[in-house]
């Protein structure tokens, strides 16, 4: 069974899309169509703009969903998946993918995430940081123990947890798990404290834009964030995807529960390929590829 697996920010980079663009017209009527549905052009940014520039929040998700989602759309034929799966924002599109929401509704989904995150980020400034090298169980239990706010945001792979927090509960729990015996414990330079609790505010201005937008029966299941099981009950994808804003992305079990669904190959459909090396972190026999 075929598993197509979508990125989430931070794959983003300067000229992506612009091949898509200009090879094929379904790719160009696609994105001139985001264009007008953003009242701005995106593309300009995305074949052009700065590595700064592409970093802000409400172009980020955007421009990673648009490449990722119109990529699947000019493959065409050969996009056939039996199951998808997003990391994090990457659900959206993998929403699309499954025919659970449609083009339009998909990208004025993620754009009202970008800007509701963005709004959060500048109301409570916070952070993330990676933590290589320990047992989940230990990261839990440190970020259980601090007062201030401090959770495991992304189970990315064995060895590989990101947590969010507040900047004083980062640095608090970084210097406890450097103790516990992390191999690293790095600061990523992020807008704000994804996944978390103070993500708060965006997840109930997400929630009234996803209450008042259609959800189809979805053609294959898709492996949901906040749960890494298996999903077509659109009333079920709907509850998950506003929960997804402040739960951890359960990545590394999404895997284990596609690759245990019957998932024999891997494709990732959007700018790198970051998340086939994730994949290849759980099971190095797995076929992956990418588009």
């Amino acid at each position: 069974m075929k598993a197509f697996i979508f990125p989430g920010q931070g794959s983003q980079f300067s000229g992506m899309g612009k091949e898509l663009y200009d090879s094929s017209s379904l790719a160009k009527e696609f994105f001139e169509k985001a264009n007008d549905i953003l009242g701005f052009r995106i593309t300009d940014t995305m074949f052009e703009g700065t590595e700064d520039e592409l970093k802000e929040t409400q172009i980020t998700q955007p421009a990673i969903f648009l490449h990722s989602v119109i990529q699947a759309i000019a493959a065409d034929q050969t996009f056939d998946p039996d199951m998808v799966a997003g990391h994090s924002l990457g659900e959206f599109s993998a929403l699309v993918a499954n025919k659970t929401l449609n083009f339009e509704d998909g990208l004025q989904l993620v754009y009202k995430r970008a800007m509701a995150m963005q709004k959060a980020c500048e109301a409570e400034p916070s952070t993330m940081a990676a933590i290589i090298g320990l047992e989940a169980e230990v990261i839990e239990k440190i970020c259980t123990d601090i007062e201030d706010v401090v959770v495991p945001a992304n189970y990315n792979s064995p060895g590989q947890i990101v947590i969010s927090g507040s900047f004083s509960g980062i640095d608090n729990a970084c210097e406890q798990l450097d103790q516990a015996g992390a191999r690293r414990a790095l600061k990523l330079n992020v807008g704000g404290a994804f996944h978390s609790p103070l993500m708060e505010p965006a997840r109930v201005d997400l929630e009234e834009a996803i209450h008042t937008t259609d959800f189809n029966e979805p053609v294959c299941p898709v492996y949901q964030n906040v749960s890494a099981q298996a999903v077509t009950d659109p009333a079920e994808i709907k509850k998950n995807l506003i929960a997804q804003l402040t739960s951890p992305v359960l990545w590394t079990q999404t895997i284990s529960n596609m690759i245990a669904g019957g998932a024999s190959s891997f494709t990732e459909v959007g700018p790198g390929n970051v998340l086939i090396g994730l994949v290849k972190k759980v099971d190095r026999q797995i076929e992956t590829a990418s588009f």
